[in-house]
């Protein structure tokens, strides 16, 4: 099924200073040791108050367009994954496509959470093989500070030497586990037609089971008039709730089974794959994942440790690193695989 889609641009971005472990542990109970020990992250960056995902995505879209040597107005499509967006709607793609300056170009968001990556290949893919675009532009942008369960931002920083309450610092630890994974970044990617033989998407496994919608989700929505009230604050129902261990569950079950399934529709095997590219929710999941497949650990590269679970921009920051660091070359044949809330998951084989 090879189109000739491959990549020819990347960029990501990330806002501020990096927030290590020791930072968190001001303002809930928690360690440095307690967060490596259960995720492998040691740092993380957060959007300063008044900053989103588009503009997060802005610089790194502008990267991206330069690495690829277009301009805004060379692009066919604009495709958004993020689960945080500027605004409840319209979504975050209109305003990156304003500020780029492609305006008319169509602009979709894409709400797949941490696995969106995996959809927009197949979408840009169908877009470029039908002929309804030559370049795409596919941006993941997350801005997660604002579900993050503490007030108290400049003791986080350390710009403010005092603790919080204890109610507040009560609060931020009963939502540690998921507050620990999450930060905030930005990764994009221009997809184009390629004359080359050989390069492009060879398979797809693509999947999605509503069944367990609330194993990871935020309870506040629509479902209640009016949508935000004192209550949502009250009850916390603005930020994630995350069943953790079922998660972990899927993750390891699920992904290992599409990766296999998306190297047999290609019939390549595991041995043949270059690079095995993970969503980077938890470093326990893709250690998991890897054993599982029976893979070598310099084949699933990471960069969690740095950067945390920036979900729908975890794929396109890592490909631009390993980009622009020499790893990622063409002529690789490269394993893309996440799962996320929804549940969403699947894998993508790409000669890129």
């Amino acid at each position: 099924m090879t189109t000739g889609l491959r990549i020819t641009g990347s960029g990501h971005y990330l806002p501020g200073p990096p927030i290590d472990n020791h930072a968190l542990a001001r303002v809930m109970d928690t360690s440095d040791e307690w967060i490596r020990q259960r995720t492998g992250i040691e740092s993380r960056h957060f959007c300063p108050e008044g900053q989103g995902a588009s503009d997060l995505a802005l610089p790194a879209a502008q990267r991206a367009l330069e690495s690829a040597g277009i301009a805004p107005e060379d692009l066919d499509y604009v495709l958004f994954n993020t689960m945080t967006p500027d605004y409840l709607f319209p979504g975050s793609a209109p305003v990156l496509a304003d500020r780029l300056g492609c305006i008319g170009v169509p602009a979709l968001d894409l709400r797949a959470q941490c696995a969106a990556m995996i959809y927009s290949f197949q979408l840009a893919n169908a877009l470029i093989a039908s002929g309804e675009a030559e370049r795409v532009l596919v941006v993941g942008a997350e801005a997660h500070a604002g579900f993050m369960p503490w007030r108290d931002w400049d003791i986080l920083a350390g710009e403010r030497n005092a603790a919080p309450s204890p109610e507040d610092r009560e609060r931020a630890t009963r939502h540690r586990a998921l507050a620990i994974i999450f930060g905030d970044g930005a990764g994009a990617l221009v997809l184009e037609r390629s004359p080359r033989p050989g390069c492009g998407i060879l398979a797809l496994d693509v999947h999605t089971d509503g069944r367990f919608v609330k194993k990871l989700y935020i309870p506040a929505g629509f479902r209640t008039r009016p949508f935000i009230s004192e209550r949502t604050v009250q009850e916390d129902t603005w930020i994630p709730s995350m069943d953790g261990r079922d998660v972990f569950r899927q993750a390891v079950t699920l992904l290992p089974q599409s990766v296999r399934r998306v190297c047999h529709k290609a019939g390549v095997t595991l041995e043949q794959v270059d690079w095995f590219i993970a969503h980077q929710a938890n470093q326990r999941i893709n250690d998991a994942v890897r054993e599982r497949l029976g893979v070598p650990e310099h084949k699933v590269p990471s960069n969690i440790a740095r950067l945390g679970n920036t979900s729908a921009a975890t794929i396109p920051i890592l490909v631009d690193e390993m980009r622009r660091d020499g790893r990622l070359r063409d002529g690789q044949l490269v394993c893309f695989l996440a799962l996320g809330a929804g549940v969403h998951w699947g894998s993508v084989l790409m000669r890129i």
